[in-house]
């Protein structure tokens, strides 16, 4: 039965009860969805919103992203990680202001084609600008169906993500897909949360296999679990009147287009003196240079945890070993993008 009702209980519910407000929520312009669902992927709302609305600010419309100067975007993007949404976020405006006159794709296929664009936020695109029936399926609605219709199959095999979509699409109510998608990642957010869930207040509780069978904090089921990664950063800030190298990241690694000091990178945590001791055969600082060290900074990635040292001396002379790096002024270093591990060195620099 529960199939049959399912749809008209979360929208009921969202009629109600949903009282989480966002900017984006109930508009239908696609670039403004397509912003705030690419600056969501990943991130807190709680985290997005001031990125939303500093981007809106700054690039009220599609051609003003496209036209923006790359260094700007970045700088903006700076702090919300995964630095290659930045990038598709760029190619893919571009792409639309100057291959589509400015105007969003407004079919489900069409969409899907644009860089950096899955068949969540496609979908999430074609149903809340365009009222088309496509259902979203984020982590929310896999643990909302998960629990509700008791599916044990882990959702991060083919197996349990092939169940999933099925029903989502079946349950999609075809006259309000917008409506109903927001309903259900709200309901995620606000209700069946991953920890704590209220299920007191719950409109599916006499209904959710879950609830019954006292398996909420069971499901849903994953199988999978990420080996992280942890890399060691050892940065260096030669001082020369008031002047420090930098460069852009433009290897295929973490980071890239944004800007670094000059680095050393170990595989396993090394003394502070051993890492000097190479940072003078580089040419980078003097034996008896004094150097002062900072504490350590960790920023956690999806796969990898960095661990990153900052050792800054003042030179007397301006030294050598630096040519692939420019000497760029320590004022205008809040100019440029950085990862959030140095720009929380620089807040205390």
């Amino acid at each position: 039965m529960i199939h049959n009702l399912f749809s008209r209980y979360l929208i009921e519910w969202n009629r109600t009860e949903n009282k989480r407000k966002m900017p984006w929520k109930g508009i239908k312009d696609p670039y403004r969805i397509w912003l705030s669902e690419v600056i969501l992927q990943q991130t807190r709302v709680e985290q997005g919103l001031k990125y939303y609305e500093n981007f809106i600010h700054n690039f009220p419309t599609v051609r003003d992203l496209a036209a923006a100067d790359e260094k700007k975007v970045f700088k903006l993007w700076e702090g919300l990680g995964y630095y290659s949404r930045c990038k598709n976020l760029i190619h893919t405006a571009r792409k639309i202001s100057t291959e589509l006159n400015s105007r969003f794709p407004d079919s489900y296929a069409a969409i899907l084609q644009l860089k950096g664009i899955g068949p969540y936020t496609a979908a999430a695109i074609a149903s809340f600008a365009f009222n088309l029936p496509h259902a979203v399926i984020d982590g929310n609605v896999f643990r909302v169906l998960a629990r509700v219709f008791g599916i044990r199959e882990a959702i991060d095999t083919t197996a349990g993500k092939k169940i999933i979509t099925a029903l989502a699409e079946q349950l999609l109510d075809k006259k309000e897909p917008g409506t109903y998608n927001q309903a259900i990642m709200d309901f995620g957010a606000t209700v069946c949360r991953p920890a704590n869930p209220d299920c007191a207040d719950c409109p599916f509780q006499n209904h959710c296999v879950a609830f019954r069978e006292d398996i909420v904090a069971l499901l849903p089921v994953k199988t999978k679990k990420i080996a992280v990664r942890t890399r060691y950063f050892y940065f260096f800030l030669p001082i020369y009147r008031a002047t420090v190298p930098v460069r852009e990241r433009l290897s295929k690694d973490i980071w890239q287009h944004l800007y670094e000091f000059p680095l050393i990178e170990k595989a396993a945590e090394t003394p502070a003196a051993e890492i000097i001791r190479a940072a003078v055969r580089k040419g980078w600082l003097r034996q008896d240079t004094l150097t002062e060290i900072s504490p350590v900074y960790t920023q956690k990635l999806s796969h990898q945890l960095i661990r990153s040292v900052f050792i800054a001396c003042r030179p007397a002379a301006k030294p050598a070993g630096f040519e692939n790096y420019r000497w760029e002024k320590i004022t205008a270093l809040k100019t440029l993008p950085f990862p959030r591990t140095i720009t929380q060195h620089l807040d205390n620099f």
